[in-house]
This record gives C-alpha cells, structure tokens and sequence, in this order.
C-alpha cells in the first residue's frame, strides 16, 4: 500500500510540474528517475538499517547537546526571567540560532565547510548529471542559508542562464541552513528533520528537472566560488554573532506579525461561517495529503498545516502541528514533518528574490516574474520528501 501511495504523491508532483513545464518535450526522464531511486534507497536506509538509524540519532544528540551548549550562553543573560518549569519558544528555540551561527562562521574561516561542500556537490553532480554549479549550490543551501549562499556564487549570478537561476532558487527554498536544524529539532522528531534535509536536495532537483529541463555545455558548466576576504578570527566572531541575532530577531517578528494575523482570520471565519481558517484550508490540501500517503481521517488536519506553512511559515506550521500531533498517526507524523522542513513559503519568495536583486537588478527582475512557478516548484520538492517519508512507515 505504500508503494502505491508513492506513486500517487510523485504522480500528483509530476502532472502540476508537466502542466507548467518550460520545456514539456524535454524533461529529463532519466535524472528523474535515477533520482528517485537514490532518495529511496537513501530513506531506507535511514530509516530501516541499523546503521542508518544510528547515524540519524547521532546526529540528533549531536545536535541537542549543541543546544545545551547554547544555552550557557541564554542561561548567563536571561537566567531567571523564567518561572521554573515553564518554556519560552524566544528563549529555548530562537536564541541558540545565534549559538548556531557562530559556529558555522567558525567552520567556514578554517575552512572545512567550504571543503565539504564542494566535494560533496561534484559527488551529486556524478549522480544526478546536472551541473557542478547546480550541485554545489544545492549541497551549500542545506548548510549555509540564505542569503549568505547566494553570495559564494556572486559573480556567476549575473551571467546566469534563466534556467539556471530557476533551478539554484528552487533549491534555495527547498533546503534549510544548519543553523536552523537545532531549532527545528526542538519542534519535530531529530529524525525526520535529518531526513528531510537529505532528501530536499534531491527533491528540488527533480522538479527542476521537471518545469525546468536543460543540458549544458562543458563551457557553460565551470563552477568559480567566491570566496570572502579574510576578516580577523574575533572579527569573525562578532559578525557571525551579529548574523545570529538578526536570524532571531526576524523570525521572531514574523511569528508575532503571523500568528496574529492567523488568529484575526480564524475570529472572522468563526463568527461568520462557523468554521476555523485552518479547517477550511486543510479541505483544500486534504487530498494533496492523502495521495502522500497521509490516512483520509487524518488529511483535513495534516493539509491544513501543509497550507499554514505555504502560507505563512515553517515556524508557525510547526507550532501548530505541535498541538495536534497527539491526535494524528505515527505516518502522518513523519510524512508531515518532513514536509515541514523547507523554506517554501511565500516570505522566502521575497528574501530570494531580494537576495539576488541585491547582486544583479536584471537577474531580480526575472526572479520575481517567476516567483509563483519557483514557490509551486518548492513547494513540489516538499510532497516528494514527504511522500519519499510515508514509503518506509
């Protein structure tokens, strides 16, 4: 029955892609394929050897234990402004982001991310047949953010072929920086999130090759990094501490602004049609859940955080989803988990195509033309890894 529900989820993400499609007669049927292929064997691995699930619970203690670190720092300037036993979200969750910072600020200036990354991206490149440009930006996305990654490719930007713009954008909404996996750990089960950002990689370059199919040229293909002036080790410091802290003041301004806004449509939706917002959208994406492989009982309340996040953001879905979970089945909880761990939303659709307006106004211009089509294609990454997830439960 899985398998089934695999091919509903990767059908229902293949028709949306072939309706609005570049280049119809030459999607790249074999990427696709050999693609697929790697994210399920890479899922069941994760999730069925015992290796794999030792790797990914690794990883979650790796990460916990970095959040507790963080904390010394949280603890010597805010110790005490709680009540004991109680939580704060600003405090607990978005306060070690700039812990988070740091530390990959202190991995990129000695220079083992940057050799990690670029490895790693002329390994994809191997597998997936797309350019080594296109493969080392979706691998630093997962690592780095935005809109810091976009600035190690700042002097190809210009120069950039529309489709290829296309394809490093979608990336960028379908992945998530480190510094930010810490903090979704904190809402969602480790492994998922680990999960999740393996197989966004892949997902984002299938739908690229999907709506957005092309071939290039060896010429075409040469990869020039940029890399930053050296700044002096403290220097570094403080500026990535600085980074930090405007990650967390922004995030947390948008879920003042969301969640308020959320619970203004939900008083105006109940006083005139009786009925939640959440509710009436998660009839919309009930059926695009359920062909993930969500259970029909359970579609309504899984599409209507699957919209919330669309919507507003991941932060808001998660904390939505948070209070529902109790309710919901071990595969909804997975498949909608892994779904969550994205950027695709429509305030990222601003911060990118900000970020690239910032280096070249004519390659902006073009990115927020096709600003929609990059949100409905990350959007489409998202059900795969979703649907990938609901395979092996």
């Amino acid at each position: 029955m899985n398998f089934i529900f695999l091919l509903t989820g990767i059908l229902l993400v293949f028709v949306i892609g072939f309706l609005v499609s570049n280049d119809r007669k030459n999607i790249k049927y074999k990427r696709i394929l050999t693609m697929l292929i790697v994210q399920i064997l890479l899922v069941f691995f994760m999730m069925h050897t015992n290796i794999g699930l030792i790797a990914i619970t690794k990883v979650g203690v790796f990460f916990e234990k970095l959040m507790k670190i963080a904390n010394a720092g949280i603890e010597f300037v805010f110790g005490g402004i709680l009540n004991q036993g109680e939580f704060s979200f600003f405090l607990g969750v978005l306060l070690p982001l700039v812990f988070m910072s740091v530390l990959i600020g202190l991995l990129n200036y000695i220079k083992v991310l940057p050799f990690i990354i670029k490895y790693i991206g002329l390994f994809l490149s191997k597998i997936t047949g797309m350019g080594r440009l296109e493969s080392y930006f979706a691998v630093s996305t997962s690592v780095l953010g935005q809109p810091e990654v976009f600035l190690t490719i700042i002097k190809q930007i210009p120069v950039l072929s529309q489709k290829r713009l296309y394809t490093i954008c979608t990336s960028a909404m379908s992945a998530i920086s480190m510094a930010m996996v810490g903090a979704y750990m904190t809402m969602l089960e480790p492994k998922f999130v680990v999960t999740a950002v393996v197989l966004n990689i892949f997902s984002a370059l299938i739908v690229s090759n999907i709506i957005n199919p092309y071939d290039l040229d060896e010429k075409e293909d040469l990869v020039q990094i940029e890399e930053n002036e050296r700044l002096p080790f403290f220097q570094m410091i403080g500026e990535s501490v600085m980074d930090g802290f405007k990650i967390v003041i922004i995030v947390a301004a948008m879920l003042l602004g969301f969640i308020a806004l959320m619970e203004l449509i939900n008083v105006m939706f109940l006083g005139v049609f009786q009925v939640s917002f959440q509710t009436v959208i998660g009839y919309l994406f009930a059926p695009i859940a359920f062909l993930m492989g969500v259970p029909w009982a359970e579609a309504v309340q899984a599409g209507g955080i699957m919209a919330t996040k669309l919507i507003t953001n991941e932060f808001v879905a998660m904390l939505k989803f948070g209070e529902i979970t109790k309710h919901l089945s071990d595969k909804t909880i997975a498949i909608v988990s892994v779904y969550l761990v994205s950027f695709a939303n429509f305030g990222t659709v601003g911060i990118v195509s900000g970020s690239i307006k910032s280096i070249s106004e004519k390659q902006g211009a073009y990115v927020a033309r096709f600003s929609l089509k990059l949100l409905l294609g990350a959007t489409l990454a998202s059900v795969i890894s979703g649907t990938m997830m609901g395979l092996v439960l």
